[in-house]
């Protein structure tokens, strides 16, 4: 983290449960992210392990399993993530389901749900995009049709987070194939139902230890109760409700990661003799780092500000869009001037920095492309 710097929205309490995941990321999640990248996929030993610390759903109530924390909680906790190279854990998808269900859901849907969620027993994805459909959620093709007591949910998904580990899957779909956005609905599917399938863990350019996959939803029967709030229509405006939230934590993710490179880069440059004297000596350096630095603090005030604005409560959707976009653009630009400093080695993987440019490139893409989000905050002005 930057050096001196303590963020407004970072009481004492906060600081302390920064450092338990700090300690708990660098000492026991880091060291496994060669394995998940090997395999493609993180390990349930290490999502139960979060569960336990309380990490998955920190600012959920403890009556429904949580950690009945704040935003702030979720903010430290993405933070100390990004900063220590974590990326194998989707824990921010089981935490966009979490609030699916607190929100909008049911009181028997939470209580069956979010304390499995919470201990990490259950694993969730979001299967939101399709072959022919990303950020035009109105369009898409998946179908629950209603049979008496059950839907019967037909169609195809790509690009999903978690997926092949994911015990139960929100779907969304369409109820009514002319009712426009309000003919979205949300369904919670147990992936172990008769016709659901997974398909492909796609071969990606970066974020390796992440699985993300394809799924087949062939005529699926899942019982009405499993339709999130029992009500039709309503899934759109539950994700619109929770895509400013999910925006926000790209950005701090990003803004994290941003502080590793510069520290990563200043290590490396202090170190490393080029002409017999080191490369931070040399005045490009000095200057095309300080450039660095200004970007990073300027990113961490942002993010800061985009934080406080979640915990008060007031963080909208224009806001979170602002930041997704810029902090995400920034971060690809840091890492890029970064690695150059590496020379040959900054190219190789087993170098965190190439990693990292590899792993910051899709974040301009996911969460809503950075041009949506442009025109979405542009419709603020």
């Amino acid at each position: 983290m930057l050096e001196n710097y303590r963020s407004p929205w970072m009481t004492d309490d906060i600081q302390l449960f920064a450092n338990e995941v700090r300690r708990f990321s660098r000492d026991t999640l880091a060291p496994r992210e060669e394995q998940w990248r090997q395999q493609h996929q993180a390990d349930r030993e290490s999502w139960r392990a979060c569960g336990d610390m309380g990490l998955i759903l920190p600012d959920i109530p403890e009556e429904y399993g949580g950690s009945g924390g704040t935003p702030a909680h979720v903010a430290a906790l993405i933070s100390e993530f990004s900063y220590a190279g974590v990326s194998g854990l989707g824990l921010g998808i089981n935490h966009i389901v979490g609030h699916y269900i607190l929100s909008d859901g049911t009181e028997a849907q939470k209580r069956r749900w979010l304390p499995k969620i919470a201990s990490g027993e259950v694993i969730c994805s979001v299967a939101m995009t399709e072959p022919g459909t990303g950020s035009d959620l109105q369009a898409v093709r998946t179908r629950a049709v209603r049979d008496g007591d059950n839907y019967v949910v037909s169609g195809a998904k790509t690009f999903i987070t978690n997926g092949q580990l994911s015990d139960m899957v929100a779907v969304v779909a369409k109820t009514d194939q002319n009712a426009g956005a309000r003919g979205v609905s949300l369904l919670l599917v147990d992936t172990k139902l008769p016709g659901f399938r997974r398909g492909r863990c796609l071969d990606k350019v970066g974020l390796q230890s992440s699985d993300t996959s394809e799924m087949f939803f062939d005529d699926v029967v899942v019982p009405a109760d499993c339709l999130l709030g029992g009500v039709e229509g309503q899934g759109f405006f539950t994700l619109m409700k929770q895509l400013p939230y999910e925006r926000a934590q790209i950005a701090i993710a990003a803004a994290a990661q941003m502080e590793r490179a510069l520290a990563l880069t200043l290590e490396y440059t202090r170190e490393r003799q080029v002409f017999g004297k080191p490369v931070l000596d040399f005045q490009n350096t000095r200057f095309s780092l300080a450039d660095v630095k200004a970007t990073v603090l300027a990113s961490r005030t942002f993010c800061d500000h985009i934080i406080q604005q979640w915990v008060d409560g007031t963080l909208d959707s224009a806001l979170a869009s602002l930041g997704k976009f810029w902090l995400t653009e920034r971060n690809s630009e840091v890492l890029d001037r970064c690695l150059q400093f590496f020379g040959g080695y900054g190219y190789m993987n087993e170098y965190p920095i190439a990693r990292m440019w590899a792993d910051a490139r899709v974040a301009r893409i996911y969460g809503g492309a950075n041009e949506i989000q442009r025109e979405l905050a542009g419709r603020s002005l």
